[in-house]
């Protein structure tokens, strides 16, 4: 015998929350029904003989003694209920405790008019390099259960799409309704600015009080407008204990050449200020790997614990009994003979 094998449980029919803790004990349900059944046979006449209606009377009262009659029962049913309750019907819920802090993480995307390049498949159609991004970017998301992630977008300036959020299944709905080359023709200036981007969702998560912080820039240029450079935001960034993980997207030309689409030695040299890695993202295979090893690299803190509550039930079905046997009493003790 296993002493550590699970106990023997049986759930009731038609009744999902509950169970029986001693389910082995329901077989002695059989002796209840011997017993009517030799109570039946016991109390059963051979015959009734009435001369006279008084008689007749009398062969009823007699005959409602037998097998059917509701003194007969309730004995057996006493000894059932008192079975019921020894097998100890419960009722069993579940319960989740999460334990823990996620990590906040806001994700830079680029939207200037070179990630209009449709150089990208996604589902056997070729799509351009933002279409692409937001592909991947919206599975990352369903895999982050428990962080608070929001979005900037970023082409001369950066723009927030909405706040830190949990509710990703809204987040989602948001990159595919909001975050659009026609949303921003007239809204964001052009140029790219890197450097504006990571303070801007750096300034965002500084705010939170979350141990882990990061933030993911995806961007398929280089910095073109003046103002803070990608060095200078990251060492902030790096200062106030955040990573950022710069993801090129598209395939790199000779440096210096005009087929040159990203700064890849800067985006490396930022992930090194802050103490994380950069990416070339050159297909969208490629762009999935990366966000795999970002989720391996940034775990969230989180601890699930099941709890499982037991109500005991057994009290119903023993006070059912005793109240039977009482009734047995008291039936037997005023009616006739």
């Amino acid at each position: 015998m296993n002493l550590n094998s699970p106990p023997l449980i049986m759930p009731i029919p038609l009744l999902p929350e509950f169970q029986f803790a001693e389910p082995y004990l329901l077989g002695l349900l059989a002796l209840p029904i011997i017993l009517m059944l030799v109570q039946g046979n016991r109390n059963r006449p051979a015959s009734i003989d009435f001369p006279s209606v008084v008689h007749f009377g009398n062969a009823l009262k007699k005959q409602n003694k037998g097998f059917f009659s509701l003194s007969s029962a309730i004995l057996p049913l006493a000894i059932a209920s008192g079975i019921v309750g020894l097998a100890r019907p419960q009722k069993i819920t579940h319960s989740e405790v999460i334990e823990g802090e996620g990590v906040e993480i806001s994700v830079a995307i680029d939207v200037s008019g070179s990630m209009r390049e449709r150089d990208f498949v996604v589902d056997r159609k070729r799509v351009d390099r933002l279409s692409a991004a937001k592909a991947v970017v919206k599975e990352f998301i369903r895999g982050r259960t428990y962080d608070r992630i929001g979005v900037i977008v970023f082409s001369g300036r950066p723009h927030t799409m909405g706040p830190l959020t949990m509710n990703h299944e809204w987040l989602q709905e948001m990159i595919d309704r909001e975050i659009h080359f026609r949303r921003f023709d007239n809204v964001i200036e052009g140029g790219t600015a890197i450097g504006t981007a990571i303070a801007a969702s750096a300034k965002r998560l500084s705010e939170r009080e979350a141990k882990s912080k990061v933030v993911v820039l995806l961007t398929d240029g280089v910095q073109s407008v003046p103002g803070l450079t990608p060095e200078d935001a990251a060492k902030l960034s790096a200062t106030l204990g955040i990573k950022v993980y710069p993801i090129a997207i598209g395939r790199p030309g000779q440096p210096g050449s005009e087929e040159e689409t990203f700064d890849l030695p800067t985006l490396r040299k930022v992930a090194s200020i802050t103490g994380a890695k950069a990416f070339l993202g050159k297909d969208t295979e490629a762009l999935k790997q990366i966000f795999d090893e970002i989720n391996e690299l940034e775990k969230s803190d989180i601890e699930h614990r099941q709890i499982v509550r037991k109500k005991e039930y057994y009290q119903w079905p023993t006070l059912a009994a005793a109240s039977l046997l009482l009734l047995g009493i008291t039936w037997r003790r005023t009616a006739p003979d």
